[in-house]
């Protein structure tokens, strides 16, 4: 019998990971509005898994630094708190060549699901990952907010405020 989880299952879970995110939504395998729920965020924890599996001694940050060069396709500098601005989010959503759910969507729910994938797996969120898990969580609150893409905005919003709070208690053991 295999051990490894397939997708979000907290019956394989970390302890810490089920005492900071309780929360039902975060569990869940099909609903878009969780870190793993939407075929994205799937993928990406089943990325990060298989990377993890491969580089067991790296920091996470190279992985997550792949994600930005791959999805984003910008380096890992350029993804900074200047893409957190209401401002920046506006003109990207008006612009007909921009790509929102390339650029803004998937680029931010691969991290997040990456991120808090790592929580899941091993109780922790490794520091040198938070601002960029950080400017993920903010991204995606001012898009939800400003894009009509999505169809319960204000739900969304409440489960990443969840993550906002788990990410400020998430800490190496």
């Amino acid at each position: 019998m295999n051990n490894e989880p397939v997708g979000i299952d907290i019956g394989y879970a970390h302890q810490r990971a089920i005492e900071l995110i309780p929360e039902k939504f975060f569990w869940s395998s099909f609903d878009d509005f969780a870190p793993f729920g939407s075929d994205e965020g799937s993928d990406a924890l089943a990325d990060f898994r298989a990377w993890r599996k491969e580089n067991p001694d790296q920091h996470t940050l190279e992985h997550l630094k792949g994600i930005i060069e791959d999805v984003g396709e910008m380096d890992l500098k350029e993804y900074n708190r200047q893409l957190v601005s209401k401002k920046k989010i506006l003109s990207q959503l008006e612009d007909e060549d921009f790509d929102e759910m390339q650029y803004i969507w998937t680029l931010d729910v691969s991290l997040l699901a990456a991120g808090f994938g790592q929580l899941v797996d091993e109780g922790l969120i490794e520091s040198a990952n938070k601002e960029i898990i950080h400017i993920a969580i903010e991204r995606q609150i001012l898009w939800a907010d400003l894009t009509e893409s999505l169809s319960a905005p204000s739900e969304y919003i409440g489960n990443l405020k969840v993550l906002v709070r788990a990410l400020a208690r998430a800490g190496t053991l």
